[in-house]
């Protein structure tokens, strides 16, 4: 039959299909090996065929195979580097999540693992042969923040330690954290966590009891590490042994920005005096290098302590070598500590980076210069042009005072041609705009309601009476009883009060009125304060960042005599140290790490940095604009008064904040070292009493370095509803005299129920006003002007934290 399907079964599954697999399960052991495996040779010439058929296929799609072995050339190289001999011992930070925890019987359990005969200590390196990796163990002392926070910037791994015992602290946010332990963890993310791990000690003997712990503890934990953190039991010394194993061969993860500078971990810190050079000394950090190579024209950063020049690097040989019976005969012949010394780098002063913090500048920058002719050319043009305009002089007023007058007082005003001096200017978006704008729009609004003209209405000039027997006591009464009575502080935090014994004019005078906050211009270069001559500015901050990281990647394949590489053990000599800061960090040194960081080109000089920062949680007193705080960026240390300001995207006007609230991200900016992104920040806030113990104020990251972006200081002038007709409205208590009213008159002017208008004219002698708006006023609304003023962060009375 056509089109009919025919059937298949499915095949018997049998044992064996066929006679000879079923006796393959009688051949011998070794026979079945020599039948089913070829030989060596044929198995290798197989491999390389297939991978050279491998190849053929990825040319034919278009795959380039040289890249691919770079890369994986690459990746071979760097994990040589990292367990090779020629590498920097990795450092293992052992943290503490509670004050329970006890790290020094850890730290011991952890050195005679590595060391059986008792030569390793902590803070110090440790070969071990039967791991086959160097090793420094770091104990994170509970309650000091600072060192806590240094030895996590530099640990390639931290090793978290947990107790098995539950907290019994009630504001704990997990019972096998406390809250020290939670800070720090906040302020490690901050930074950047580095590999992680998390041991747990303190388990029941009971293989039942242990499990049943050791699942809670995690489940606990788990939610405040990263996802690729591993948890390991760590009360034995097999568990011990089986971490280091699998430590041995991790592969680690480190943050971006510490991999783009090289440092060096001081194991011993010393200094030598300078006779030639008094209050001045030489640092001496010896340690391993590490991530990159440091050159000796380069500048480094003492953390804490401040931006120098290096005098020399002696390069000394491993005191802590992996093969240790081959370098310990040549130590052993080694009976003086300079012949360590395999050679030594002496900077070229015609190559090494200066070390230039401020700029120095010239005095005669600003003098006035003598005109060119096409100046002059130009002015004339000008003149000419303003002579052409109408002017109204007042009565009496002769032609050659009328020379003086300026031409934006005596133009003809088209609508009510007043002769009043208006002092005050909007921005260049609003001046030419003052008049026709506003006229426009209220001109309609007159025309379809008919109004009578406002000077015809008495009744204000009589409630004007009011006010004016009023002394200065009772002024201050009334105006406070009416804001009680508008008490909206929280909605409109910007208002201030007008005072009484200054001209508004004057106490004002550096504000400004804007028409729009966005699109309205402001020049970046206007009235600059002194601090901005003595700080750096580049034309292209992005460009300049490409070109010294570039820079910087060409010195990594310097010259032997000028740099020294990657894993080796230096002895830096930094040049031209205070002696009181030396002091200092060499007392720090025993219980915190001391970090030298070199620095990238134009990282020492000085200038505006913006950095997205947000309040911490724990942190609860306020953090007001231009207060001291101690700035942790990255590996360097320095003190600051930033002030806070909102992020605008569609703008480049910033308004300030007063406050850096919390919750939120603001703008902090500040003058400070140029530092090229991206860096962590870690922002804290110099202890009160006796304990002066530094607490963590608030944390973010570096933004950009731009100082001419530009911060406006807002305020709102406030004034009440006197007397209200329809869209006009007589105004008091925003002013005291006429004469500020006039000042201020070309502003705009709204009120908190939504309606904009203008000041038309002064009334009396005590600053009342009348206004015109778009829409009806109503007599409980109240009166709002909004003036604006640059404002730029306050330059730091002492720069590093450890100056003297």
């Amino acid at each position: 039959m056509a089109g009919a399907r025919v059937q298949k079964n499915k095949s018997h599954k049998t044992r064996f299909s066929s006679k000879s697999t079923r006796q393959s399960h009688k051949t011998s052991r070794t026979d079945k090996g020599r039948i089913s495996k070829p030989e060596r040779n044929a198995l290798q010439g197989a491999r390389a065929a297939r991978i050279q058929h491998n190849k053929a296929v990825l040319i034919e799609l278009g795959v380039d195979c040289l890249v691919r072995e770079q890369k994986r050339a690459a990746v071979l190289k760097e994990k040589r580097a990292l367990t090779g001999s020629a590498s920097p011992p990795r450092v293992i930070v052992l943290f503490g999540l509670s004050a329970s925890v006890k790290l020094e019987r850890l730290g011991k359990e952890l050195s005679s693992l590595l060391s059986p005969d008792g030569a390793g200590t902590t803070s110090v390196a440790v070969a071990s042969a039967d791991y086959r990796s160097r090793t420094t163990v770091l104990e994170a002392p509970h309650g000091d923040l600072l060192a806590c926070m240094e030895m996590a910037k530099v640990a390639d791994l931290i090793a978290f330690v947990a107790s098995a015992n539950p907290l019994s602290e009630d504001d704990a946010s997990s019972p096998y954290i406390d809250s020290f332990g939670s800070q720090c963890l906040s302020v490690f993310r901050a930074i950047g966590l580095p590999s992680t791990v998390v041991l747990i000690r303190d388990l029941p003997v009971e293989p039942k009891k242990k499990n049943e712990m050791k699942k809670i503890c995690i489940s606990s934990l788990e939610s405040e590490f990263p996802e690729d953190a591993k948890f390991y039991t760590a009360d034995t010394k097999d568990e011990l042994h089986k971490f280091m194993w699998l430590f041995k061969e991790q592969r680690l993860t480190s943050p971006l920005w510490r991999n783009q500078r090289p440092y060096v971990m001081a194991q011993e810190v010393d200094l030598k005096t300078d006779d030639d050079n008094p209050g001045k000394c030489t640092l001496l950090l010896s340690g391993y290098l590490r991530a990159h190579t440091l050159s000796v024209n380069q500048l480094v950063h003492v953390s804490g302590a401040g931006d120098f020049q290096l005098c020399k690097i002696d390069v000394l040989k491993d005191p802590c070598p992996l093969r240790a019976r081959k370098e310990q005969n040549l130590m052993d012949s080694d009976e003086l500590h300079d012949d360590q010394v395999i050679r030594s780098l002496v900077p070229d002063l015609s190559k090494q980076e200066p070390l230039l913090v401020e700029n120095i500048p010239d005095p005669l920058a600003g003098e006035q210069t003598w005109p060119t002719e096409a100046e002059m050319a130009e002015a004339d043009e000008l003149n000419k042009e303003k002579s052409h305009k109408k002017k109204r002089l007042p009565r009496g007023t002769s032609e050659y005072q009328a020379a003086w007058i300026v031409d934006d007082i005596i133009e003809e005003d088209s609508e009510s041609g007043e002769d009043e001096d208006d002092g005050m200017v909007l921005d260049e978006n609003n001046v030419s705009g003052n008049k026709g704008a506003y006229n426009s729009e209220f001109d309609e609004d007159e025309a379809s309601l008919n109004l009578r003209d406002f000077d015809g209405e008495t009744e204000a000039d009589t409630m004007m009476t009011d006010g004016e027997n009023l002394t200065k006591e009772q002024l201050e009464e009334e105006i406070r009883k009416i804001k009680d009575a508008h008490a909206e502080d929280e909605e409109f935090p910007d208002e201030v009060d007008t005072p009484l014994d200054v001209p508004a004019r004057k106490r004002f005078g550096k504000y400004r009125g804007v028409k729009s906050f966005r699109t309205s211009s402001w020049d970046p270069k206007e009235s600059l304060p002194p601090e901005y001559s003595r700080i750096f500015a580049f034309n292209n901050f992005r460009r300049t960042q490409k070109h010294v990281l570039a820079k910087a990647v060409e010195m990594e394949h310097g010259s032997e005599g000028e740099s020294a590489f990657c894993g080796s053990y230096v002895r830096l000599h930094v040049k031209d140290v205070p002696v009181v800061v030396a002091s200092k960090i060499c007392f720090l040194a025993k219980t915190s790490p001391i970090i030298a960081s070199g620095l990238l080109q134009h990282e020492s000089k000085m200038s505006v940095l913006h950095f997205s920062i947000k309040k911490h949680d724990t942190y609860e007193p306020p953090i007001k604009s231009k207060e001291s705080l101690i700035f942790h960026v990255g590996f360097r240390q320095f003190v600051a008064r930033p002030i806070f300001s909102s992020d605008n995207i569609n703008s480049d006007k910033h308004k300030m904040e007063r406050f850096l609230h919390a919750g939120c991200f603001s703008i902090a900016s500040i003058y400070a070292p140029i530092s090229f992104p991206p860096l962590p920040l870690v922002a804290l806030k110099s202890g009160q009493g006796l304990d002066m113990v530094p607490a963590v104020a608030a944390v973010g990251s570096l933004r950009s370095v731009d100082p001419d972006r530009i911060i406006l200081k807002k305020i709102i002038l406030t004034g009440y509803p006197q007397r209200v007709s329809k869209l006009k409205a007589t105004v008091r208590y925003m002013f005291h005299n006429p004469e500020d009213v006039r000042w201020f008159k070309p502003i705009e002017v709204w009120t908190k129920c939504g309606r904009r208008g203008r000041v038309k004219e002064s009334v009396g002698t005590h600053g009342v006003m009348k206004c015109i708006f778009n829409g009806v006023v109503q007599q409980h609304d109240t009166v709002c002007m909004s003036l604006y003023k640059r404002v730029y962060p306050k330059w730091p009375e002492q720069q590093f934290p450890n100056d003297a």
